[in-house]
């Protein structure tokens, strides 16, 4: 038997075990467990996985590179980097606007970048790096950012606005755009656009419609396994800018300066003969370092299924807006318990989640309560408010290190009050039902 024979065996067998004993359960009774999101796939991301396996070429490879031009292809951007996760998405976004390459439009210690209370991974390489957050209330129904804000947080130290379209909905993009282009000219005010919960979602704006995380200057995906597609672990930076693509790059793979891929040698054709930095002359180029860099490459094995899993992803964002238009519907006569969610004027998106705000007298905990005991898994809105978090504890106490803007009333309200229920693709309208019908049980003590 040839290799590429029992290769085929391999996958017909991989393809029956799938459809033995990964195919979905049908039936679905009141108490079965409904989790907020979860993996919908079959056997073709595990064909997929198997192959990738059976090469044995385990860091980033062809699969990577399939998955990279697919996903830039989706979105209409000319770069896209795929990483280790949607975490790792976000810090190489925010690292990427440090570098000295950039002049005096980088980002420097000290520098204020513009951001909410609720994302802690916005947050947090901010931080790391030593420049300043400076948090802004958001609003309600679309809880997005407060858009009347960024003018009364802008000082002659902000460099960048860094925030994220929340569960799926895109922030006010015409506003925050207009906002960065206005200031261009004396303050260059980057946009980066944490699109991890949106990927799918449109936005209309000078009478386009374009994909949220591609107006701003760089966007970002996670692919974990509740976000819109997955690779189990996973992310991506994406962006039109050749120089920042380029930045990206450089920090995922180390900080090198060489743009060879793995296994790849000399392609530019002067490995032994620059001057870099002050290095001997004829340095190998290979292992010459542009900045100061991490290893945040996916392996190939996770981008296998993420190929698979782009196919999938125009059906699975129809999907959630399917649910969370069906689920809307059935609570739409609970207002006067609830805030129900609102998408953002010229926005379509791509629901992560259906959120429920608990008005004056509803006990969310009560109500969270009794819904969980049905089987149905609720979740909070991510942080809710960082800056009350234990790792905030010592900024706290020395007042330095951040600002907060006009209060967080709003983002507090949502610590408070808010919580959020699934409308993954793998929900049926028979479990969107039942999740209604929970949902009003519980307003009744049930």
């Amino acid at each position: 038997m040839s290799e590429q024979e029992m290769r085929g065996e391999i996958l017909a067998l991989v393809r029956k075990y799938c459809a033995t004993y990964h195919v979905p359960k049908e039936e679905f009774a009141p108490g079965d467990r409904l989790p907020y999101a979860a993996r919908v796939y079959d056997h073709e991301e595990m064909e997929n996985l198997v192959e990738s396996a059976l090469e044995f070429w385990l860091t980033a490879g062809h699969y990577t590179d399939g998955f990279e031009r697919g996903l830039a292809a989706y979105l209409g951007v000319k770069h896209c980097s795929l990483v280790n996760s949607g975490s790792s998405a976000n810090l190489l976004a925010f690292m990427a606007l440090t570098s000295p390459l950039l002049g005096e439009r980088a980002v420097r210690r000290g520098d204020e970048v513009t951001v909410a209370a609720g994302f802690p991974t916005t947050v947090a390489p901010i931080i790391q790096y030593g420049a300043v957050p400076v948090f802004v209330d958001v609003t309600l129904p679309t809880y997005n950012v407060d858009v009347s804000l960024l003018a009364r947080a802008l000082s002659p130290r902000t460099k960048a606005v860094m925030i994220a379209h929340t569960l799926g909905n895109p922030f006010d993009l015409a506003a925050v755009k207009s906002f960065c282009d206005a200031h261009n000219l004396w303050h260059d005010l980057w946009l980066v656009e944490d699109n991890c919960d949106a990927l799918g979602s449109t936005y209309t704006i000078d009478g386009a419609k374009r994909f949220t995380g591609t107006i701003g200057d760089i966007g970002t995906s996670s692919f974990y396994p509740p976000h819109h597609m997955t690779m189990g672990e996973g992310g991506a930076v994406y962006t039109n800018d050749s120089l920042l693509h380029r930045i990206v790059r450089s920090m995922r793979d180390w900080g090198r300066d060489c743009v060879c891929a793995s296994g790849q040698d000399n392609l530019c054709g002067h490995r032994f003969d620059r001057q870099d930095g002050e290095l001997p002359r004829g340095y190998d180029h290979k292992y010459v370092y542009a900045h100061f860099g991490y290893n945040l490459k996916a392996m190939d094995l996770q981008a296998a299924i993420g190929v698979a899993q782009l196919k999938k992803l125009p059906s699975f964002v129809e999907r959630r807006r399917h649910n969370f238009t069906r689920l809307r519907a059935a609570l739409a006569g609970r207002e006067e318990f609830f805030i129900l969610p609102e998408a953002t004027e010229n926005a379509a998106p791509s629901w992560f989640g259906f959120l429920l705000t608990c008005r004056e007298g509803v006990d969310r905990t009560a109500v969270v309560r009794r819904i969980e005991s049905k089987g149905i898994q609720t979740r909070m809105l991510f942080a809710g408010n960082l800056t009350k978090h234990p790792c905030f504890d010592e900024m706290r106490a020395s007042g330095e290190g951040y600002r907060i803007v006009g209060g967080l009333a709003t983002t507090d309200r949502i610590m408070n009050d808010t919580f959020w229920l699934g409308v993954y693709p793998g929900l049926t309208d028979e479990k969107i039902d039942y999740m209604a019908q929970v949902v009003e049980g519980a307003l009744r003590g049930r």
